[in-house]
């Protein structure tokens, strides 16, 4: 390209300011970064075209043929006869009456600049699962693993740009910088903040060389086989999970860790007793459960290792490890402990949603920098139950969904069996008839195998109670085989809509922009319900709390028969979009109560909440 750049500079304009003239809006020209400007004029009209020629001036085609004028402006995408022309060397020749009598020279290029023998490393040594593509730091100040270089050799002189980002459905940049390189071996490096959460980043890498072509490495979505791999980084904190959802009391479970930290400290924790309030979607809080434990890890940085954990006497009830280093990181795994008698300490059950905590669960176990669920968007069709959870091991949505209700139970005294949902999924539904009076599901049950779907109707018809206080639950079916779930269909696309058993079904939502007041339609149908609140109908309520909303449910023709719309929140994403509450009671003695919104469960401290659930728990624990 050296060689040639004094030959363009010659042809670049052949006649003087006066006389005619061409000239082009970039001697570098990439199609696909926009077209050619082209701009010729001679003193008087003549025969006057624009045509391409090699720089042995030999002619190629026109890429304006001769009319008569005094001037050009041409707009050219590379092409000739709708052909594209080949990468190359050119000069634009302005013909007028047959001769030419100027010409500029440009070089047509089509090929972005490359990023060969891509690599990715970090400062220290290599943790278990690292490649050439998927490095892992843990940016903390302690000289191991604090940063990272990416090394590549860039084919032409161009532009490189690292964009850091963070992915759910769609990636999102938390850093960027550029560099300008000649062709050759280079390197650069990100040394992450220490504030920077846990999780994998694509490093994403976009070229632009001197004629606009650009080249980006890393996927705009999770199909990442589709476009060029991007180098991926884990930043490492205290990832910690079970390898079950739920375990019985007086057992021995396993805990996995990864972590590089030398040293942790353990204690167990029971969730919901405590008298305060998280606001984050990545603290846990609770009641220790036992004394805290020092663990040495120092020969475990360099890959992940299990640990045994003794299950205590404990009430049955939502527990989590909190694993904690010297440096201030925390890593939470939660599990639920299950009733050493089922049915002896209460005969209600409280079900949590442990399938829609692993399914909304974006943790990337495979290093490809997309959660290993399906929200990630295609491929993915599967998640699995024992990964750590993103957010610190957090489950998603916990405190704004579950949280509130777990308080409301402690708060107020009651006691209940709390269950997994692989455990009801072990269960038949006369085994539950025979244990409890009430089930609860508690949050957001979207994800339900046959074995789950199948013993809570039994149940139901058996005239088991039932309480459902989020809303989009039993909506789709999942197969589990191990840890692993797979997403199947809708449950109702299978002949069983999901408002005949709940009374209602999933509508719409707007994930979260809209929220709105319950107006209470019907106070007259179940007047217990309203029993020291003050609402009647026409009242609303849900102001203390913003409104309701997120996902919403709605009465179909499924709907069992004499299914009372209890109150409704009007219209919350347009006309007839509409979230409803719901109660309906069977023949066989079945009393089922839905709450029809996401978040009304999350709210069970707050007035009138509180005591709606207290009328609905006198009525419902009952046979």
């Amino acid at each position: 390209m050296r060689a040639v750049v004094p030959l363009l500079a010659a042809l670049a304009l052949g006649h003087s300011a006066n006389g005619p003239s061409i000239t082009v809006s970039s001697r570098a020209f990439a199609p696909s970064a926009g077209p050619l400007t082209i701009n010729a004029e001679i003193d008087q009209p003549a025969l006057l075209g624009v045509r391409l020629a090699s720089l042995a001036d030999r002619p190629l085609g026109w890429i304006d043929p001769p009319v008569l004028r005094a001037r050009v402006v041409d707009v050219w995408d590379g092409t000739l006869n709708g052909r594209p022309v080949r990468d190359g060397y050119y000069q634009a020749e302005l013909v007028a009456g047959g001769r030419v009598v100027a010409s500029v020279g440009f070089h047509l290029d089509r090929k972005p600049a490359a990023l060969e023998q891509l690599r990715v490393a970090n400062s220290s040594v290599p943790f278990a699962g690292d490649g050439p593509l998927l490095t892992t730091v843990s940016p903390n100040g302690d000289g191991v693993r604090d940063y990272l270089r990416i090394s590549f050799v860039l084919t032409e002189a161009a532009h490189v740009t690292l964009n850091v980002q963070r992915t759910v459905a769609a990636p999102t940049t938390v850093y960027t910088r550029t560099w300008g390189f000649r062709r050759g071996a280079h390197s650069i490096g990100w040394l992450p903040s220490e504030k920077v959460a846990a999780r994998t980043y694509v490093l994403s890498l976009t070229t632009v060389d001197t004629a606009g072509n650009e080249l980006t490495y890393g996927a705009p979505d999770a199909r990442v086989g589709r476009y060029p791999r991007a180098p991926v980084v884990r930043v490492l904190g205290i990832d910690a999970a079970f390898t079950r959802q739920s375990y019985d009391p007086n057992r021995l479970s396993t805990l996995r860790i990864a972590t590089d930290e030398p040293e942790l400290t353990m204690q167990v924790f029971h969730a919901g007793p405590e008298h305060s309030v998280t606001y984050a979607d990545n603290l846990l809080d609770g009641i220790p459960v036992t004394q805290p434990l020092a663990i040495q890890w120092a020969r475990y940085r360099d890959a992940p290792h299990s640990i045994t954990v003794a299950i205590g006497d404990w009430p049955s009830g939502l527990y989590y490890a909190r694993l904690t280093a010297a440096d201030g990181t925390i890593g939470y795994a939660p599990f639920v402990v299950l009733p050493a008698v089922p049915g002896a300490a209460s005969r209600t059950a409280v079900v949590l949603p442990t399938s829609s905590w692993a399914a909304y669960n974006f943790y990337d176990a495979d290093g490809d920098g997309w959660g290993d669920t399906w929200y990630a968007g295609p491929p993915h069709q599967s998640a699995t139950t024992d990964r750590p959870y993103l957010r610190r091991g957090v489950p998603p949505f916990f405190y704004r969904y579950d949280l509130g209700f777990l308080h409301w139970l402690y708060w107020t005294g009651k006691t209940v069996d709390f269950l997994s949902e692989s455990r009801v999924a072990e269960l038949s539904g006369d085994t539950l008839a025979k244990t409890y009076d009430l089930i609860v599901y508690s949050g957001h049950s979207e994800y339900v195998t046959s074995q789950e779907y199948d013993a809570i109707q039994r149940y139901r018809d058996l005239g088991g109670n039932l309480m459902f206080l989020a809303s989009n639950n039993f909506f789709r079916r999942i197969d589990v085989t191990g840890a692993t779930m797979r997403k199947i269909g809708q449950w109702r696309s299978y002949g069983r809509p999901e408002a005949a058993l709940l009374g209602v079904q999933y509508l719409a939502n707007d994930e979260g922009q809209a929220q709105g007041l319950y107006v209470v339609r019907d106070d007259r149908s179940a007047p217990w319900l309203w029993a020291g609140t003050g609402l009647r109908a026409g009242l609303t309520f849900g102001d203390a709390v913003g409104g309701y909303g997120i996902e919403i449910d709605h009465t179909t023709p499924d709907s069992p028969a004499g299914t009372i719309v209890l109150a409704e929140v009007p219209d919350l994403y347009g006309p007839g979009l509409t979230a409803q509450m719901t109660y309906y009671e069977t023949p066989a003695g079945a009393k089922v109560f839905a709450a029809g919104t996401m978040d009304f469960g999350g709210s069970a401290t707050t007035d009138p909440v509180a005591q709606i659930l207290e009328n609905l728990w006198a009525r419902l624990t009952g046979p």
